[in-house]
C-alpha cells in the first residue's frame, strides 16, 4: 500500500512546482495556473464514492490495480498535451483514476489489518502519499529547470510505473469480506449511516479546510520564492518540497500516538503546529519561511492521517466503504476548492492575506475537531451507560 500511494500521489502532484512555468506558458496568473492542481484533485473527488461503491462488488484489489496502471498510462500522455485546457482534461481524468485507489485504501487495510494496529498502518499509507507527493514535485522541479516541464513529468511517470509493477506482483490476495451483487438500498443506506454521525463530521471539516488551505500555501510558494526579495532558481525552489519528508515521518508517528493517546488530542495538537508554521511563513525571510514549512508540512499530515483513521475506525457496517469515501471527497474538494481560492487571494492581497484565509479554515477545523471529541465522548457514555431506569421504576 505504501507503494501504491507513492506512485498515485507522486503523479497527482507532479505539476505543483512548475505552476509557475505554466503561467508564463500559457499567460495565466496564479488562480489560473493552479487549476492544474485543482483539476486532478477535482476528477479524484468525483471518482471516490461511484469507485468505492464498484470495489463492494467486484472487490478492493482489482480496483486499486486497475486505478495504478491507469493513473501511469495517463501520466504518459499528460506532458503530450498541446494547450492548457487540454491539459486540464488529462488531469482530470487522471484524478479520476487515482480516486480507485484513494478511495478503497482505507477501507481495504480496515478490513485487512487488527484494530489495535489500524493507526499506525494507515499512518504508513500516508506516510508513503507524503513521501510521493514529494517525490514527484522535486523530480519534476529540479528536471524542469534543467531541461523542460516536459521531461520532468515522464521522469515521475517512469517512477510511479516501477512502484505500480511492485504494488500489482506484492499485493495480497484479499482476506476481507468477499464482493456483492450492488443494492441501491444498501449503498443509499450506507451513506446516510456516514452522513448521520455526528462525529464523523470532524473529521470531514477537518479533511476539507486543512487541506485547502495546505494545498493553497504549496500552490503559490514557488511564485512568491521566484519574485524579490529572493529571486531562487526553479530548481532550488522545488527543494522546499524536501519538507514532505517530515510528512512522512509525522504521519506514521501520529497514528501510532493517535492509537495509544487517543485520536481527538493528538489530531489537534497537529492543527496546532500547523496553524504556528502558517504563521512563520509570514516574514520575508527564507529561514523562517522553510521552518514554518517543515512545522506546517509535518502537522497536516499528522492531522490528516489521525483524521482518516478516526474515520476508519468509526465507521462500521454499512458507513465502512462510504465513510472513508465521504472524507477523501472531503479533502480533494477542499484541495480543489481551496486552492483555487487561494491563487486568488494571493494574487490579490499577497501572502499576507492568503495567511488569514488559511488561519480562519485552520481555526474553525481545530473546532470541528473538538465538537466530535464531544458528541464520541456522549456516544461511548450512552453505550456504557448501565440499563438501570427498568429496575429503578419498580
Amino acid at each position: 500500500m505504501l507503494v501504491a500511494g507513492f506512485a498515485v500521489f507522486a503523479l497527482l502532484y507532479a505539476v505543483q512546482p512548475v505552476l509557475p512555468q505554466f503561467a508564463d506558458q500559457y499567460g495565466l496568473g496564479p488562480g489560473g495556473a493552479s487549476l492544474a492542481i485543482s483539476a486532478g484533485t477535482g476528477g479524484l473527488a468525483i471518482g471516490l464514492i461511484p469507485l468505492a461503491v464498484l470495489s463492494q462488488a467486484i472487490g478492493r484489489r482489482p480496483v486499486m490495480i486497475a486505478s495504478v496502471v491507469a493513473a501511469v498510462l495517463i501520466g504518459a500522455v499528460v506532458p503530450l498535451a498541446g494547450s492548457f485546457p487540454m491539459l486540464i482534461t488529462l488531469r482530470a481524468l487522471q484524478g479520476l483514476a487515482v480516486a480507485g485507489l484513494a478511495s478503497v485504501a482505507m477501507a481495504y487495510l480496515a478490513e485487512e489489518t487488527r484494530s489495535a494496529g489500524l493507526g499506525a498502518a494507515i499512518g504508513l499509507y500516508v506516510a508513503g502519499n507524503s513521501l510521493g507527493g514529494m517525490s514527484g514535485r522535486l523530480l519534476t522541479g529540479v528536471l524542469a529547470d534543467l531541461t523542460n516541464w516536459r521531461i520532468g513529468l515522464w521522469a515521475v511517470t517512469a517512477l510511479a510505473a516501477a512502484c505500480a509493477v511492485v504494488f500489482v506482483l506484492a499485493l495480497p490476495a484479499s482476506s476481507g469480506p468477499r464482493p456483492a451483487p450492488l443494492r441501491f438500498a444498501e449503498v443509499v443506506g450506507g451513506l446516510r449511516a456516514a452522513l448521520t454521525d455526528p462525529v464523523l463530521y470532524g473529521p470531514y471539516i477537518v479533511a476539507a479546510l486543512g487541506t485547502g488551505g495546505f494545498v493553497s500555501l504549496y500552490n503559490v510558494l514557488g511564485f512568491r520564492l521566484l519574485e524579490p526579495p529572493f529571486l531562487l532558481a526553479p530548481a532550488v525552489v522545488a527543494l522546499v518540497f524536501l519538507a514532505y519528508a517530515i510528512g512522512s515521518v509525522s504521519s506514521a508517528t501520529a497514528g501510532r500516538a493517535a492509537d495509544r493517546l487517543g485520536r481527538p488530542g493528538v489530531l489537534i495538537g497537529g492543527l496546532g503546529i500547523t496553524l504556528v508554521g502558517v504563521l512563520l511563513t509570514v516574514p520575508d525571510h527564507l529561514a523562517p519561511i522553510l521552518i514554518g514549512l517543515g512545522l506546517l508540512t509535518g502537522g497536516f499530515f499528522a492531522a490528516h492521517a489521525v483524521a482518516s483513521g478516526w474515520v476508519g475506525s468509526r465507521a462500521s457496517g454499512r458507513a465502512r466503504t462510504q465513510a472513508p469515501a465521504l472524507y477523501l471527497l472531503a479533502y480533494y474538494l477542499g484541495s480543489s476548492v481551496g486552492g483555487a481560492v487561494g491563487g486568488v487571494a494571493y494574487g490579490r492581497f499577497g501572502w499576507t492575506g492568503l495567511v488569514v484565509v488559511v488561519v480562519g479554515w485552520l481555526l474553525l477545523a481545530a473546532v470541528a475537531a473538538m465538537l466530535a471529541a464531544v458528541a464520541q465522548r456522549r456516544s461511548t457514555d450512552r453505550a456504557q451507560a448501565p440499563s438501570l431506569r427498568p429496575s429503578a421504576a419498580r
